[in-house]
């Protein structure tokens, strides 16, 4: 069988339909992919330049002032350990074209999962009909660049086995097992993929890459005290299996085993108003959500939002400083160059409480005349980028994280956050804790439970008065009506004064 992508491993029709047997193994893609696959016909992901400029040539053809061409493949394979049995394993093939035509602040997208000349040119013509500007924009001559790479492989992941991956997995779950008699439960689900993206645009760019990702989680039951709690901590980044040798699965395995026995112990949350340390790491999912949402300029555009016309405006405390930045290596918000072929970079937003800067796509950027940030992200070639953050996080301070929790009298220590909302027009926020603890006399003490925190953008940002020097990540899936791979982070923090939801009243 040929190849389904550049350097992935052939894998025999015989072998294929033997796995499906053996492991529950599952196919997930387009009915042209799933002949090509199983006739042994699969090809790698190749489409002529001469087609890429047809296809600009005819997107502009009414009108418009900037069209580009988006070509993706992405191979996956999904494997899930539960109750010590690989329950299922999914092979995943996505493939296709989509073709996009700004005209003023109008955009035409249509798509296909056919990459023939004739699905190609027929989507570039149904995005144009929405030029009717009369404008005509002639694409320039295509010329590929070579990019800086923020990803280093060691490991390909087209080069391993899934006997190794499997063994990764069942580490992770015996030294979750084995962490306390009450965890009761283990399941492991281990996601990776290999993207491979061509970005052909009117402006002359041309660009190709190859993104690997890894997406690992676990999670613990914990049973006792006449209740359950169930941890979790996950692992990810765009890079090969090495990633596990720096960022061990049994440790992730203790981690979620540890919170879910430690939090079968836990009071009912006091609720009212209260100071909240914010421990470091995916704590950041906070401001990522109240903060970075509505700095993404597509909201700007439409007047929407805390943020608008407060550019170089005194908009939280002198000590925050929020960054937005697609170039930390191997980072799972990281892809060299976003989804229209802007460089991704260090974008600070928010410096020492001033707001400097919005998070920018090519429509955004040309409706409110500021750069291009490298922030137009898509979810795959079905869908149209959007302004998204990529990796976000407060600057780390100066502050001790002990010295903090010392200087508090009462309050509020949040170690991990669960779900939440936001409206990104307001700003306002409830997120869920899902592990939490009470400060008492500057100590953190007995772990609570069903506490929630509450407030607007820019309630917490002027109201932090404590940074720390422990500046740290966690990976997660940000929805925008489309999903992207982010990392969100922070040092330790506190924040003064803000609204905890609880089951009692505070004493």
């Amino acid at each position: 069988m040929k190849d389904v992508f550049p350097g992935l491993q052939p894998i025999n029709r015989r072998k294929f339909l033997s796995l499906g047997l053996q492991g529950g193994l599952a196919l997930a893609a387009t009915p042209v992919l799933v002949r090509s696959l199983l006739a042994g016909e699969g090809q790698k992901l190749q489409v002529p330049d001469e087609l890429l400029k047809k296809a600009l040539a005819a997107a502009l053809k009414r009108g418009g002032d900037f069209a580009d061409v988006y070509v993706e493949n992405r191979v996956s394979r999904s494997l899930l350990l539960e109750e010590g049995r690989f329950k299922s394993a999914v092979f995943g093939l996505i493939r296709g074209a989509g073709v996009r035509v700004i005209d003023g602040d109008k955009t035409g997208y249509a798509y296909t999962d056919e990459l023939t000349e004739e699905k190609i040119l027929r989507a570039a013509e149904v995005a144009s009909f929405i030029a009717t500007s009369g404008k005509k924009t002639q694409p320039l001559a295509l010329k590929e660049q070579k990019r800086p790479s923020y990803i280093r492989v060691k490991i390909p992941l087209q080069e391993v086995a899934d006997a190794r991956r499997m063994e990764i997995m069942k580490r992770a779950h015996e030294a979750a097992l084995g962490y306390d008699q009450r965890i009761k439960m283990a399941s492991i689900d281990y996601y990776d993929e290999i993207r491979d993206r061509i970005i052909a645009t009117s402006e002359g760019v041309l660009l190709r890459s190859s993104l690997p990702l890894i997406f690992f989680i676990v999670q613990t039951l914990a049973v006792g005290n006449n209740t359950s709690h169930m941890g979790r901590e996950r692992l990810s980044r765009h890079a090969g299996l090495e990633m596990f040798d720096e960022l061990p699965p049994e440790k992730a395995a203790r981690e979620a085993a540890r919170e879910s026995v430690v939090m079968l112990e836990a009071r009912e949350a006091p609720a009212g108003k209260m100071d909240v340390v914010i421990q470091n790491g995916w704590g950041g999912v906070l401001v990522h959500e109240a903060v970075g949402h509505p700095l993404e300029a597509d909201n700007i555009s439409r007047e929407t939002g805390a943020f608008v016309g407060k550019l170089g405006q005194k908009v939280a405390a002198d000590i925050f400083t929020m960054v937005d930045d697609g170039s930390l290596p191997n980072f799972r918000g990281t892809t060299d160059f976003d989804d229209e072929g802007t460089q991704m970079k260090k974008n600070v937003l928010i410096e020492n409480g001033v707001l400097v800067k919005y998070m920018t796509d090519v429509l955004s950027a040309k409706q409110l005349k500021m750069e291009r940030t490298g922030n137009g992200r898509r979810e795959s070639f079905r869908y149209y980028p959007i302004p998204r953050m990529t990796n976000t996080y407060i600057e780390k301070g100066k502050d001790k994280p002990e010295d903090i929790v010392a200087s508090t009298k009462s309050g509020l220590y949040v170690q991990s956050l669960s779900g939440g909302s936001v409206n990104p027009t307001t700003g306002v926020f409830n997120f869920t804790c899902r592990e939490a603890y009470l400060i008492e006399d500057g100590k953190k003490t007995v772990p609570v439970r069903g506490a929630t925190l509450i407030g607007s953008c820019l309630d917490i940002i002027t109201k932090i008065d404590a940074v720390g020097n422990d500046l740290d990540f966690g990976p997660g899936i940000c929805g925008k009506g489309q999903s992207a791979e982010v990392t969100a982070g922070q040092p330790t923090v506190r924040i003064r004064g803000i609204t905890v939801g609880g089951t009692r009243q505070r004493g």
